[in-house]
This record gives C-alpha cells, sequence and structure tokens, in this order.
C-alpha cells in the first residue's frame, strides 16, 4: 500500500512517498518558492535509490506544485508508480490541532471547517495546510485524506501545565492556552526509544529532546505528555535559530515602542530576528560551533544561554515527572552534535547522568544508548521520522 506523506509550507510543499507497509521511501522532494514574485520556483525530486532530479518552473499556488508532484511520481523515468490509483491515501501534516483534534483523522468537511477556526492560532502554517489538503481533494477526488497534528500528541497535559495565569476569558473565549508542537517527533522518538530498551512505554519516565532550528522539550510520562516547553505558539519555550524562545512579556510593547512597530511586525522580530540570529549573526548552531571556535564571543554567549535554558527546563521536567528514565536526543543539533550533546549531559551528572563520551564523540544521525551502564539516566540519540507517524497513521485510518 503507498502513502503519500506531504508537509505544505506557506511558500513549499514538502513529500515522500512510502510502500507503507514496508515502511520503505520510494521517492521523495520539495517544491520551493511556490507563489512568489521574484523568480521562479523550483522542484527537487529524488528516488530511493539516489536519482534525482531537479527543475526550475512557474509555480504560481500550491495546486500547480502538487500537480508537478504527481507528474513526477508517475513519470516514464523518474516516476516510481505507474498510476495515481496506486497512492491509497495522503497524510497531512497540519500545525494546528486546537482542543478539538486530540488525534490524527480522518478529513471530512466539518474537520475542514475546524481547521479553518483554527487559522488565527497558526496564521503562518495553517493557510497553506488547508490549501495542501483542498489541493489534494481536487486532484485526487476519492483518495481518502489524513490530517496528522504537530499539537494533538501533546494534548494529555494537565491544566496546571496548560493555563497561563491571565484572565481565564482569554481561555474560555479566544482558547489561549499551551498546545506544544513537534508532536509527531516527540511521539515517533519516545515510542521507538521504549522499543529499542524492550520496554512499555507506559512504565518510562523520559524527557525527549528535539533540538533544530527550532527547539522543544516535552515531559513524558508512561507515553503522556505532562508538559511541553512551546506554548500557543512555536515561540516559547528554548533559544532557538530565529525564535528568542521565553522571555519577559512586557519586552514585546518595550521593543515595539522603541522600534515603532506594529503587532504584526513585533511578532516577526521576535519570531525571524531574535534567537541566535539575532544575538550572533548566525541562525545555524554549525556556523554558532565554528565561531565559537574562532573565538567570537558573541557566539560563545549565545551557545552558553542555549545549554543553560536547556538544562533548566530539563531539571524542572525531572522534579514534574518525580524522577526520569530517560533523556532523548533528536532533530538536526541532537542528532548530529556530539558536543551539545555532551555539554548538555555534563551539566546533568549531579543527577547521576553518566554519558558515555567517548561513543558520543562524533556520533551522527543513528539510534544509540550513549550513558554508561551505571548511569541513573539512559541517554539515547534517536533520528526523528516524522513523516514515517503521518504514514502509519494514514494506513490505520484509511484500513
Amino acid at each position: 500500500m503507498n502513502i503519500l506523506v506531504l508537509n505544505s509550507g506557506s511558500s513549499s510543499l514538502k513529500y515522500k512517498l512510502f510502500a507503507v507497509e514496508k515502511e520503505k521511501v520510494l521517492a521523495y522532494g520539495v517544491v520551493e518558492r511556490i507563489g512568489l514574485s521574484e523568480g521562479l520556483g523550483m522542484i527537487t525530486h529524488q528516488l530511493e535509490n539516489d536519482g534525482k532530479y531537479q527543475t526550475e518552473n512557474e509555480i504560481p499556488d500550491h495546486q500547480k506544485a502538487l500537480k508537478m508532484v504527481l507528474n513526477l511520481l508517475v513519470d516514464p523515468k523518474w516516476g516510481v508508480i505507474n498510476d495515481l490509483s496506486e497512492i491509497n491515501g495522503v497524510g497531512h501534516r497540519v500545525l494546528h490541532g486546537g482542543e478539538y483534534f486530540k488525534k490524527s483523522v480522518l478529513v471530512t468537511a466539518e474537520d475542514l471547517d475546524h481547521m479553518e477556526e483554527l487559522r488565527e492560532l497558526g496564521p503562518l502554517h495553517m493557510p497553506a495546510n488547508i490549501m495542501g489538503i483542498r489541493a489534494c481533494q481536487e486532484i485526487m477526488p476519492g483518495t481518502p485524506q489524513v490530517a496528522v497534528f504537530d499539537t494533538a500528541f501533546h494534548q494529555t497535559m494537565p491544566k496546571k501545565a496548560y493555563l497561563y495565569a491571565i484572565p481565564y476569558e482569554m481561555y474560555e473565549k479566544h482558547r489561549v492556552r499551551r498546545y506544544g508542537f513537534h508532536g509527531t517527533s516527540h511521539r515517533y522518538v519516545s515510542g521507538q526509544a521504549a522499543k529499542l530498551l524492550g520496554r512499555p512505554v507506559e512504565s518510562l519516565k523520559m524527557i525527549t529532546a528535539h533540538l533544530g532550528n527550532g527547539s522543544s522539550l516535552a515531559a513524558i510520562d508512561g507515553g503522556k505528555v505532562i508538559d511541553t516547553s512551546m506554548g500557543l505558539t512555536p515561540l516559547e519555550g528554548m533559544v532557538m535559530g530565529t525564535r528568542s524562545g521565553d522571555l519577559d512579556p512586557a519586552i514585546v510593547p518595550f521593543v515595539a515602542n522603541k522600534l515603532n512597530l506594529t503587532p504584526d511586525q513585533a511578532d516577526d522580530y521576535l519570531n525571524k530576528k531574535s534567537g541566535f540570529l539575532g544575538m550572533t549573526g548566525y541562525s545555524d548552531m554549525r556556523d554558532i560551533q565554528k565561531a565559537r571556535e574562532e573565538g567570537n564571543s558573541r557566539a560563545q554567549e549565545a551557545y552558553e544561554l542555549f545549554i543553560y535554558r536547556l538544562v533548566k527546563y530539563i531539571g524542572g521536567y525531572y522534579t514534574a515527572l518525580k524522577g526520569l528514565d530517560l533523556l532523548v536526543f533528536t532533530a538536526g543539533i541532537g542528532e548530529n552534535d556530539s558536543t551539545t550533546r555532551e555539554d548538555i549531559c555534563r551539566e546533568l551528572e549531579f543527577l547521576g547522568v553518566k554519558m558515555d563520551y567517548a561513543k558520543n564523540k562524533g556520533l551522527r544521525g543513528q539510534d544509540a544508548i550513549l550513558s554508561l551502564p551505571d548511569s541513573k539516566v539512559t541517554i539515547m540519540l534517536i533520528p526523528t521520522n516524522e513523516e514515517l507517524v503521518i504514514a502509519r497513521d494514514t494506513l490505520n485510518l484509511i484500513s
């Protein structure tokens, strides 16, 4: 059975086609610069056997982008299926499920109406996510569409973890609360870690650290999230590539007044011009590590701030969980930056965390246990696979 997984961004469309029962990727790629007036759009299409096709074209909207993807999937040279009827279902990554969507759904007209109502909670991503679903419905009528929500895995949080201390009517009338994101990633790595340990996830207290250009942590007790670092939006929590993370709310009007910014401009300032980028001029941890090695003091300060904030979160979640069995690293930094993993774990040695520093050094992108046998907390590296979670959910729902 073949499942197409789509991740629709505001000006991009990422895709993977799975032979899902074997959990094998047949083809994958990305369409970029959709609907932008400057320059042509680009599609990069890759086959499982490393064959690669790339071209530029006018790509005015997501429907055109999707048609290009589907044409490539059945292309005599670059295709991997003979006919679109061989695609049994399409799984869509959707940013925000609010309180309404607590699990993945086989999309109905009513579901789309609810997603439209959630646009205001994810104004940058939700319109594109919805557009992707509607484009598939038009081009592939009769093919089941499944929505998998980034927020769903976190909906087990208790009220004490997700409410904000602002007038209660903002929660009742406008749904202002912590939702959390990267849910498919936290869900995948927590399940995979338990599987590799040979223990039921229900028996484990764990912290999953999704560390990348966007970063979030989740405290998971018995397979259920009890707290997570991102909030109403992905801006809250850790210092990130271009996002500020946690800050004094009074900074927002202060900065807006000083720089004469509108609310939308202030939001853009904190989401796209802050974090590592605002502190150092670099948004990528690889560039920050290189700059540190060259003696760049701002890069050093930003790195120390990142480690300090992260360790504080882990300490807080250790307390919330009332103990810790497992710490899992994933995503771009978590999977590939052994120096960052080492520096985090050195700060946690007082909790009985003992990393195998020799094994950790240089290790990238593979399932591994990184702790010594006598460590009180098992440390693991698990590469995330959000697309596989979406494909699995799609298969389950259409079956």
